[in-house]
């Protein structure tokens, strides 16, 4: 059985309380905080939101290894106890996660595939929800399959965007979390709009809100 990951992404807006703290002292609180989730995480990536969106300031990614059944309750657990100390500068304002496993539609680990845990990041990462129709759950898997090998090879015509699926079935609102890392996101605009003329777009019932975020490691000093 593959290895199976839960990535986290959380959104956070800083309270004004925060802005009223010297540059220095929030680089500080933002640090500790960020040091206390990577001891609850395998890894803690964060990102400028704002003003790619109006809504929030900061993206925060972490992701563990999910080898026991009671690995999300410690997870959640130490984040809500990580994070209680900053709450008063923070106000967090969606989170999207899921859990990763190998597709139906694909054999073998695909070579697009984003690693959470590589030392390197791109600059740019894009997150949104998605929900399927009741109708394309209704189809033959012949069916799903034949629209899904179109969409794979449109993919695939962008070699260097990676891409990371989350399955969230019965555990948040949306079924799946999609997830890309991007050098340039003109490029990734002519992905997304590539994919709009694809027979499976038929099926596509929810894909938004659409998370821009621009990779912006908090300093160690």
């Amino acid at each position: 059985m593959a290895e199976r990951t839960l990535n986290h992404f959380a959104l956070y807006t800083f309270r004004p309380e925060y802005w009223q703290l010297a540059e220095a002292e929030r680089q500080a609180r933002l640090r500790e905080w960020l040091a206390g989730l990577a001891d609850v995480a395998g890894v803690v990536h964060s990102y400028q939101v704002f003003p790619s969106r109006a809504d929030a300031d900061l993206l925060v990614w972490t992701a563990v290894k999910v080898d026991t059944p009671h690995v999300p309750d410690t997870f959640f657990a130490g984040y809500a106890q990580a994070t209680a100390p900053v709450r008063s500068l923070l106000v967090p304002t969606l989170t999207l996660w899921g859990i990763t496993k190998p597709s139906v539609y694909s054999r073998g680990r695909p070579v697009q595939e984003l690693d959470p845990f590589a030392p390197e990041r791109k600059p740019y990462l894009i997150v949104y929800p998605f929900v399927k129709t009741a109708d394309w759950y209704l189809m033959s898997r012949d069916a799903r399959q034949g629209m899904m090998n179109e969409h794979i090879r449109k993919g695939r015509e962008f070699p260097e965007i990676t891409q990371l699926l989350l399955y969230s079935f019965g555990l948040q609102d949306q079924e799946f979390v999609v997830v890309y890392e991007a050098d340039d996101l003109a490029h990734f605009s002519d992905l997304v709009q590539s994919l709009r003329d694809t027979e499976a777009r038929r099926f596509t019932q929810r894909d938004t809100p659409i998370i821009t975020a621009i990779y912006r490691p908090i300093p160690n000093t």
